[in-house]
């Protein structure tokens, strides 16, 4: 991102806010709220976009209307120093891998996992636990959403397709 060379005010701010609350907002609307023309908020939407601070746009869907009815986190930990690198390598190969990150703590990542069911959710686990360099995993299941506004409430896409004989599909 390359936002400290880039101008970045209050407009800005309100522009992101706006699109952050509903990314269909017209520029149209956002300009009225804001006190810019259509075309300027356009212009500052294109400059945010070039510079990186807006990455994309997404819809935020019902989990389980796409398919995905079970939900868990899950603490990997692995033997020795397992480079992020090779973690990320690792967890692209999953569909059912929503978001990935290295943490603080005993765990050396956390994964959120999204299945069909607890029968998919166990096929996904033992799949991850079978990586060389995986030593133990720790999962917690999510039963509810305080927050169902949150993104982590919403899936970005659908669950994998069951092929024949039973194996989910891998991205």
């Amino acid at each position: 991102m390359n936002s400290r060379s880039t101008p970045f005010d209050e407009l800005d701010r309100k522009i992101i806010t706006a699109l952050m609350a509903n990314a269909r907002t017209s520029f149209a609307e956002i300009g009225t709220a804001i006190g810019l023309s259509a075309t300027a908020v356009k212009r500052r939407v294109d400059r945010l976009r070039e510079t990186g601070v807006i990455t994309g746009f997404t819809a935020t869907v019902k989990p389980s209307a796409l398919g995905w009815r079970t939900e868990a986190y899950v603490e990997v930990y692995c033997e020795g120093a397992a480079p992020p690198r090779r973690l990320a390598e690792v967890v692209r190969d999953y569909s059912e891998i929503t978001a990935a990150m290295t943490v603080t703590g005993g765990a050396d990542a956390l994964l959120h996992v999204r299945a069909r069911d607890v029968e998919h959710f166990e096929e996904v686990l033992e799949r991850i636990r079978q990586e060389p360099f995986i030593r133990k995993t720790i999962s917690v299941m999510v039963l509810s959403h305080l927050l169902p506004e949150s993104p982590e409430a919403g899936a970005s896409h659908p669950a994998p397709e069951e092929f024949p004989g039973g194996a989910a599909g891998v991205r």
